[in-house]
């Protein structure tokens, strides 16, 4: 069954076409991962379905209710956590729980017991009397979430939940939304990490606004035409640069210690440009072809739209 339901949803904002057209379906019971750069339009994408924001054009239904026009029904059904998501900084841990409580109108039958569980469910116990402003960036999330599911919410929304957090906190984080989807919620989550995507059961990439892929990671990877040559060297931001002088026209990643170059030709690229780099001062000089990434799609894709532009 849908949980999320999008028809030709758009938004524009004066000359920008932050979401255009954008059909999507969200099954009840996965987690959907919402990838993008900056500007990509994920947090317009959020407010639409969320109600926040009216849609220029289009339509969406959330938990079996049309967003706009039975708006109340679906604040009952969702949670949806902000990038800054408004926690007191001078109230307590539980003091903030207490107050998401009161203004989900959340009963004070089992209200204790509820936010018990929450404050287990996230590690928060041992610092339910601390400031929420004298928590760490990864405790603050966690305190956020716990917000946010306070009135057992069906789907939860999360914009961009990690940016910013060390990658301890980014896995505990995870590992309670798997929880979560243990307890049947539907997870809809927007990120710019793609090593997060790949934790999703299904993901779409969005740039300027449109929806370009849609599928789990590896039916969205098949989808990238090419191969994907990799080349270690001995200065790899350097050899970054001379690759693209050599092949402007070809998608070209930097990771940690290695190139991802995309191209039809990997033998052909593997050959001259291993020379090419080793002329330089760059070797020695290994090249292989690898399986794609999340990322590698994604810079391709980024390559395609450049030279759309160009053109």
């Amino acid at each position: 069954m849908q949980a999320i339901r999008a028809e030709g949803l758009s938004r524009v904002f004066g000359d920008l076409c932050a979401v255009d057209g954008l059909d999507l379906m969200v099954a009840e019971g996965e987690i959907f991962g919402l990838v993008g750069p900056d500007g990509a339009g994920k947090t317009t994408t959020m407010r639409l379905l969320t109600g926040i924001l009216e849609p220029s054009s289009g339509d969406a239904w959330v938990a079996g209710h049309h967003v706009h026009a039975e708006a109340e029904a679906v604040k009952e059904s969702i949670a949806y956590m902000s990038q800054r998501f408004g926690l007191y900084p001078d109230l307590t841990v539980i003091e903030n729980i207490d107050f998401y409580a009161d203004l989900y109108e959340v009963a004070r039958a089992g209200r204790s017991a509820r936010i018990d569980e929450l404050l287990a469910f996230s590690n928060l116990t041992p610092f339910k009397k601390r400031r929420a402003g004298n928590l760490s960036g990864g405790m603050k999330q966690k305190l956020g979430l716990a917000c946010a599911l306070v009135h057992a919410p069906k789907i939860l929304f999360l914009d961009e939940p990690t940016n910013g957090v060390d990658p301890v906190s980014r896995r505990d984080f995870w590992r309670i939304l798997y929880q979560l989807l243990r307890e049947g919620v539907t997870i809809f989550v927007s990120t710019a990490y793609l090593d997060e995507a790949e934790r999703c059961h299904r993901v779409g990439l969005l740039h300027r606004g449109r929806l370009r892929a849609v599928g789990t990671p590896e039916e969205v990877k098949r989808l990238m035409p090419g191969a994907v040559l990799e080349v270690r060297t001995s200065n790899p931001r350097a050899a970054s640069r001379l690759t693209r002088e050599r092949h402007p026209d070809l998608p070209i990643g930097l990771f940690g210690d290695r190139l991802h170059v995309t191209t039809d030709e990997p033998g052909r690229i593997a050959s001259t440009l291993g020379a090419a780099l080793d002329e330089a001062g760059f070797g020695p000089v290994q090249t292989r072809t690898v399986p794609p990434s999340l990322e590698d799609v994604f810079v391709s894709m980024l390559g395609d739209d450049a030279e759309a532009d160009h053109g």
